[in-house]
């Protein structure tokens, strides 16, 4: 029998002639049939992939897929600024640095001259400006000879001034805050350096000035990691960072007030015990799904609901069922109901609607399960159980989380979602995209543990870039506890 494709008569020869090899011909093909069609809706899911229904950034999206649209419902509020804020403006300084005289040289009527006339009054116009140079100290130490005994007597210079020229503090705070915090890469750091002050700094004296840095904050780390363990609550996410043009794993651990990052080469177990939070957390650890955050067991777990909302809106564009709609307009409510009692002083909701909230939830996804059972396998012969699909993989983690998901309905110090996590690490996505990669694992260390203090103090409303001298001259910002 020719391997295939076959004729009619073939095929009725066949059956006629050899009728099981038929059969397994029919199942085979049955098989195969199979395959083709979940590869099929694999690929129409991957293809239907946005910023909406998935993890992925909405730089992905590209121009042929809708704009991206964000899960989150109106306020109401027009925008801009709203009433009562207190805006921004110039205001005028009491003391300029400079004061320019305009005064008329003669009469505007008939002509006469005015220079050694009293001024009767005066109006006031101020311009701000930024003037940069590179300002030069010059530091002598004399000798100077006692009197008395002859001994030649040398003045010290302060402590740090240890070179014939060096680059002060003030220059070292700028070129480190424009390379750790505004993300310029260090040729442009030194051009833009050469553009205001006419001096050609090295890349070499960038990365100085930054390890110097990453010296000074080793004691505000260690503090800071202190601080994360003790929290009541603190989230916890990571992503992607190339090293050497190889793949790392940043891992980042934060509060509304404090931010730690650690580069590994591992993104599981072995680079989360490297930040050094997690292992010895007891709070409510706020996180996506991602499975080895449940290795951790001396804490509670929260699961973020943006990623569930955006999985069910995946559910909704492939495959329209309403269970998924009904369940984010469910935990909607449970959210305004916790907002509602915290915007009036109260700390928890009242038994009987968490009974019902949970109630609710529970009759949802037991819709969603009767909707996508376990698939069974139709084809004889293959072993193990088959594949089950997304939904019904998102409904059974959704079922056996079930706490997790309404933890924020229990707790209200926990929030609904993973934004702050997500929020913190967002900015070293964009360093990725602007420098590519780290040359070296030290430089990546170097950038994490300044990036997690320059997110500190911002947390904190402070200036970054006086944070950062005062941190190069041994006085590093430490959070209080």
């Amino acid at each position: 029998m020719p391997p295939g494709p076959w004729t009619r008569e073939q095929l009725l020869g066949l059956c006629a002639t050899n009728p099981e090899q038929v059969v397994d011909l029919t199942f085979a093909l049955v098989a195969r049939v199979e395959q083709l069609a979940q590869e099929i809706e694999d690929l129409r899911r991957q293809v239907n992939q946005n910023s909406r229904n998935s993890s992925k950034p909405p730089s992905s999206d590209g121009y042929g897929k809708p704009a991206p649209k964000s899960l989150r419902e109106k306020s109401g509020k027009s925008s801009g600024g709203q009433p009562g804020h207190p805006g921004h403006r110039l205001k005028m300084v009491a003391e300029p640095d400079h004061v320019v005289q305009h005064t008329p040289e003669s009469c505007r009527h008939c002509g006469c001259a005015l220079a050694q006339e009293v001024s009767t009054s005066h109006e006031r116009r101020q311009v701000s400006d930024l003037v940069v140079r590179m300002e030069v100290t010059e530091h002598q130490a004399h000798s100077v000879r006692c009197p008395d005994c002859g001994t030649v007597n040398v003045g010290a210079f302060p402590p740090g001034i240890t070179q014939p020229t060096q680059y002060g503090p003030d220059i070292k705070a700028f070129i480190t805050y424009c390379d750790t915090y505004q993300l310029l890469p260090s040729e442009r750091v030194c051009e833009m350096v050469y553009d205001l002050t006419g001096h050609a700094l090295s890349e070499g004296t960038l990365y100085n000035a930054n390890e110097k840095l990453y010296g000074a904050l080793a004691s505000y780390e260690a503090q800071v990691q202190e601080q994360l363990r003790a929290a009541s609550v603190a989230h916890f996410d990571e992503s992607g960072l190339r090293v050497q043009g190889k793949l790392h794993w940043l891992h980042s651990a934060s509060t509304v007030l404090l931010t730690h990052y650690t580069v590994h080469a591992r993104r599981g177990q072995e680079g989360i015990d490297a930040g050094g939070i997690l292992p010895g957390f007891t709070g409510t650890a706020v996180h996506d799904g991602w499975l080895p955050y449940r290795l951790y067991t001396r804490c509670q777990h929260a699961l973020c609901n943006a990623h569930h909302e955006r999985e069910l809106q995946a559910v909704l564009d492939n495959d329209d069922q309403d269970w998924a709609r009904d369940l984010r307009e469910h935990l909607h409510t449970i959210k305004a109901a916790v907002d509602q009692a915290a915007a009036a002083g109260r700390i928890s909701l009242d038994e009987q609607t968490l009974k019902e909230f949970a109630a609710g939830y529970d009759a949802i996804i037991r819709r969603g399960l009767e909707a996508n059972p376990v698939p069974e396998r139709t084809t004889p012969g293959k072993r193990g159980r088959a594949k089950k699909t997304k939904t019904r993989n998102l409904l059974e983690r959704l079922d056996q989380y079930r706490d997790d998901v309404l933890r924020f309905m229990y707790d209200f110090r926990v929030p609904y979602t993973n934004n702050q996590g997500e929020r913190d690490i967002r900015m070293t996505k964009v360093q990725q995209k602007v420098s590519g990669t780290f040359r070296s694992l030290d430089g990546a260390k170097i950038f994490c543990r300044i990036r997690g203090y320059i997110s500190t103090v911002r947390k904190h409303g402070l200036p970054v870039l006086a944070q950062i001298r005062a941190a190069l001259e041994g006085h590093p910002f430490m959070p209080s506890v």
